[in-house]
């Protein structure tokens, strides 16, 4: 069996319309669809990122039948990490200036360093979740 690509990664948000801005109106992804879900209390928001489609699901805060989900355990610079999604990386082009983009977006961004398996220019940062977001050149 050969899988082709990667079709879509879904995230669980906890606040909805935080994370929709965030990936939204900060960071460009552009909006498929997007859904209110009764029956499961929640959104799902379905946004393109190339070839790939990220899926957000979440509640709104207002929602009175809101449930917070469980937070993210560890960062990747933990020992002990919990199993499943490490962090979600994107290629990019000339590093510099989306680092330079993230910080004029008042979103903290850490230096930027070498791979040490690659070489390749990378760095982190974080969605309002904590989610690690990895810019990789």
């Amino acid at each position: 069996m050969k899988l082709e690509a990667v079709h879509h990664v879904a995230i669980i948000v906890s606040d909805y319309d935080k994370s929709r801005d965030f990936y939204v109106n900060q960071l460009g992804f552009e909006v498929i669809r997007e859904n209110h879900r009764p029956d499961r209390h929640d959104y799902k928001l379905d946004l393109r990122c190339g070839d790939l489609e990220l899926e957000i699901f979440g509640n709104k805060l207002t929602d009175s039948a809101y449930q917070a989900p469980p937070k993210r355990i560890g960062r990747p610079e933990y020992s002990q990490e919990a199993c499943g999604l490490r962090h979600l990386a994107f290629r990019v082009q000339h590093i510099e200036n989306y680092v330079a983009r993230l910080k004029e977006l008042n979103i903290p961004v850490e230096p930027i360093r070498q791979d040490s398996f690659t070489g390749e220019k990378m760095t982190f940062f974080f969605d309002p979740d904590g989610l690690p977001l990895e810019l990789h050149e």
